[in-house]
């Protein structure tokens, strides 16, 4: 497990627009934030990165890239970024399944039409310095953080200089 204040893995992975996204290359003016959805067979996941969508000029303002990735095949992903209504967000593919474990994330086996592992949701925001600032990660689908929570957690964050929590 990442804890707080802690350089995170670096994070390389291909984008469905046909270029390569690198954590470590990343300049935010203050975070990056990276949300893990479960793949092109989660109806809740197509809800939750619309939402994003409609919020990304919220966090460009606070000074945040976004970037949404998965363990989806590049065939999925790609399906998945033509089918729902994401045209903003940059959307990565094939993100291990033991990568996915550094990060802490849970994996599931899959049922009914489900892949036969995936990864299960997160969200990180790492500040400039590539040190995890926060995190949340689920065992289910269900009950993600709220954007607009996450907003308002940035803007406080900023303006008192609030330190990462969690490290101890």
């Amino acid at each position: 497990m990442i804890k707080p204040r802690e350089i995170t893995p670096n994070l390389d992975i291909d984008l469905v627009n046909d270029t390569h996204w690198s954590l470590s290359k990343q300049s935010p003016e203050n975070f990056t934030m990276i949300v893990v959805y479960r793949g092109l067979h989660c109806p809740v996941c197509k809800t939750y990165l619309e939402e994003l969508q409609g919020k990304l000029d919220k966090f460009e303002d606070l000074g945040v890239n976004v970037i949404a990735i998965s363990s989806d095949t590049e065939e999925k992903a790609k399906e998945a970024y033509d089918k729902w209504d994401v045209p903003n967000i940059p959307i990565g593919f094939e993100f291990p399944i033991e990568d996915a474990r550094k990060w802490g994330l849970f994996i599931s086996e899959g049922i009914k039409n489900e892949p036969k592992h995936f990864v299960e949701p997160g969200l990180f925001l790492i500040d400039k310095d590539q040190k995890l600032y926060w995190s949340s990660v689920q065992t289910m689908p269900f009950a993600r953080p709220e954007f607009d929570a996450v907003i308002d957690g940035i803007k406080y964050i900023l303006k008192e200089d609030y330190p990462a929590r969690g490290e101890a």
